[in-house]
């Protein structure tokens, strides 16, 4: 199976500004999802989808596949990521052949593991007709959620869940942006990582799941590692 590994890095970033150069625990933040990908055979190249030079330039120091800088119209605030991402695809299949999975890997969670990548992996190898998302167990429950309706408190769902104990109720996982992963064929058909059938890849460990988009987010990231 070959599986390409795809880092989208904007240059831009209004609420981190650089986050994606920022060094962390010794390395600048996006070379910990080039390391992950590395040594696992199934990925055949991590290719790095940015618009800025200097991200292009570290990027392949660290061994990471840049062959261009994004075009502009996929880099501005606007432009979803799934059309870099199937920027990127296209261009890759059309010079170096096709691939079974494209794994897309934000450069913003640095401590998902390569345990993680390998067992999502595994997973998609069993089920590649249906995409796979990282999933971690949310801390506020929707049946525990509400609304604003004027000047009243009216609960998000019909059926709320505040009378229920929190370990009766049924569990409830969040996409947490670490890890996508699906077939060419799906992504293009849905323009979306998440379809109809979608696996989870449950990561329950609180640090794996962590999205740096703030400072304090950073700061926080800083902290674990001391």
């Amino acid at each position: 199976m070959r599986i390409l590994a795809l880092i989208l890095a904007r240059g831009g970033s209004k609420r981190l500004p650089g986050k994606n150069l920022k060094p962390l625990g010794g390395k600048p933040l996006i070379v910990w999802s080039i390391d992950v990908a590395k040594d696992i055979p199934e990925i055949c190249d991590i290719l790095v989808s940015t618009d800025d030079p200097l991200i292009a330039s570290v990027s392949k120091e660290a061994g990471a596949f840049v062959p261009w800088l994004r075009p502009a119209e996929f880099a501005t605030d606007t432009a979803a990521s799934v059309d870099a991402a199937l920027h990127a695809l296209d261009w890759y299949e059309a010079e170096r052949g096709f691939v079974d999975g494209l794994l897309l890997l934000q450069p913003t969670s640095p401590f998902r593991t390569k345990k993680t990548v390998i067992k999502g992996i595994e997973l998609f190898i069993k089920n590649p007709q249906n995409s796979l998302v990282g999933v971690s167990p949310t801390h506020a429950h929707p049946n525990w959620t509400f609304k604003i309706d004027g000047d009243y408190l009216v609960p998000f769902m019909q059926e709320h869940g505040l009378p229920t104990r929190s370990q009766d109720l049924s569990p409830a996982y969040v996409v947490n942006g670490t890890y996508y992963l699906i077939s060419p064929e799906k992504l293009r058909e849905n323009r979306s990582f998440v379809g109809n059938k979608t696996i989870p890849l449950v990561i329950e460990l609180p640090q794996e799941s962590l999205d740096i988009d703030t400072e304090s987010d950073f700061q926080f990231a800083e902290f674990l590692i001391k």
